[in-house]
């Protein structure tokens, strides 16, 4: 696998991931258990504990390959160890104001599976953060979203 197939993840979402998958594999032999117990009822065709736990069994599978799947293409980026240079990179946070209304916003740019946009965490993949990618402090950026045409000037920049 070359640097090119590397996702971006911040040393959170790797630490996020790594609880869940924990949590994923604590959960397998309940499962099993409860599978060998519903076994122990009879008929299987209509035994719905069976069929309950059996479906609960391929969702809990399905969602640890999914995030070992993560965590093996994931290059994790200690933003808080990148000297800062002043420029809006994967992991910093960026304080923006938008020209048109004086709204305060700020943002910090994250991997895909991390962005929440109520908690100010926004997608490397979404049209603002790819609009904000390599400016800095002072610049003004207009920027394409899906409402329309936004322009911002870049309050701040920040690698915490």
């Amino acid at each position: 696998m070359s640097f090119m197939d590397k996702v971006p993840m911040t040393v959170r979402g790797e630490q996020q991931l790594r609880v869940e998958l924990d949590r994923l594999l604590k959960r397998r032999p309940i499962i099993t258990q409860a599978i060998g117990e519903a076994r122990e009822l009879g008929d299987l065709k209509e035994n719905a504990e069976y069929h309950a736990a059996r479906e609960e069994q391929g969702i809990c599978e399905a969602q640890i390959r999914d995030i070992e799947y993560k965590l093996s293409v994931a290059q994790v980026i200690d933003i808080a160890k990148m000297p800062n240079n002043g420029k809006v990179i994967f992991g910093s946070t960026v304080g923006l104001i938008d020209i048109n209304t004086d709204e305060e916003l700020s943002y910090q740019i994250v991997g895909d599976d991390e962005s929440d946009i109520k908690k100010n965490l926004i997608s490397i993949n979404s049209p603002i953060a790819r609009g904000l990618i390599g400016k800095e402090a002072g610049d003004e950026v207009s920027i394409t979203t899906p409402g329309g045409v936004k322009e911002f000037e870049i309050d701040s920049v920040t690698y915490a």
